[in-house]
């Protein structure tokens, strides 16, 4: 029995065209070219940014007169406000201020926290500085009165962060896939036809959100407490507000990013899209204030930004709604806008 040769050059081609098609398949997957080209980049960028060579940045302090305010402003690396005592002791309990100075009998007394490197660095300078101004013909009697004040660790600031991330995470990803899974199953087609208002079903999604938000917001602060310390200074009917309000922001983003996507690759391509700029610039992980002045009205503009303060104002500083109302007003804002656009550019088939 003869057997016919392969043509010369057909497997050559048909690996050409094989590995085409895997391009191809590639470049039709948003998500994938999400993660392998954009991402990497943006983050590279927002971090680099955030985390730029800048000179020695100054330590916040507080002093409660004038005059020591006066000679502690003679070392550079210091950045000094006048307060009051009760209002820097506010600020010294939330971290705003790392040491406190006040006028001894005799001397200087200097409140910190010996346990926060940045207190300890703040105390060198303050006491150097004291003992170099000018008329101090002696050494001046120092004293350390340490304290331990919660509020002011890093890992105070981290949680309402995390929690804030949480929020957007649930609320944008739970939404957005159930619509689009729904459509890509054909069953919004089925829906269309029934007297439903379309309103009502996608109202259906952000009220589905609050069964688990209790759970979800009392694991990660009940966690921070019993396990960290965190303080809960503020009231726990308005931290409870705070992110019932967050949560149907992020869900009515969520909403507004799948009102058109037809696969679950796009709409992870979208969300991801529309988060990775939250994830970075609102201060999750790190203060937002690390970031030139410029960019500051398009990073306090962002929901996770609003959020996030409004957060840590509550759980930290014990602030009443009225206080964050800017913050609030830009989280509803959101809501509205996000709804609102949903409901108009939503598509069922």
């Amino acid at each position: 029995m003869k057997i016919e040769a392969a043509r010369p050059g057909f497997s050559d081609r048909a690996i050409v065209q094989l590995t085409l098609v895997r391009f191809r398949e590639f470049w039709r997957e948003p998500e994938a070219v999400f993660w392998v080209f954009v991402f990497p980049i943006l983050l590279a960028g927002g971090l680099g940014i955030a985390f730029q060579n800048r000179p020695a940045e100054t330590v916040k302090i507080g002093a409660t007169t004038a005059e020591l305010a006066a000679v502690l402003r003679n070392e550079k690396s210091l950045s000094v406000a006048v307060l009051g005592e009760k209002a820097a002791g506010q600020a010294l309990r939330t971290g705003r201020i790392v040491l406190l100075a006040l006028p001894g009998r005799p001397g200087v007394i200097f409140r910190y926290d010996n346990t926060n490197p940045d207190g300890r660095t703040a105390r060198l300078l303050a006491g150097a500085a004291v003992e170099r101004a000018e008329g101090i013909q002696a050494k001046v009697r120092e004293t350390d009165d340490l304290v331990r004040e919660r509020g002011s660790r890093y890992i105070d600031f981290l949680i309402p962060g995390l929690l804030g991330m949480n929020l957007m995470g649930s609320g944008m990803w739970g939404i957005g896939f159930s619509i689009v899974d729904a459509r890509r199953k054909k069953l919004l087609k089925r829906l269309i036809a029934s007297p439903m208002a379309r309103s009502q079903y996608l109202l259906s999604f952000l009220l589905a959100r609050l069964a688990l938000l209790s759970v979800e917001v009392a694991a990660l602060v009940g966690f921070g407490v019993w396990v960290f310390g965190m303080p809960l200074r503020g009231s726990g009917w308005q931290l409870a507000l705070l992110c019932l309000l967050s949560s149907l922001s992020f869900s009515a983003l969520g909403l507004l990013v799948a009102s058109r996507a037809q696969t679950n690759e796009a709409a992870s391509g979208l969300m991801n899209f529309v988060m990775l700029p939250m994830w970075i610039f609102s201060g999750v992980f790190f203060s937002a204030e690390r970031f030139p002045a410029a960019f500051q009205p398009f990073i306090q503009a962002l929901p996770l930004t609003a959020v996030n303060n409004a957060l840590r104002a509550n759980i930290l500083e014990g602030a009443a709604l009225p206080a964050i109302a800017g913050q609030v007003g830009i989280i509803a804002a959101w809501l509205v806008v996000s709804f609102f656009t949903a409901l108009k550019l939503f598509r069922w088939r």
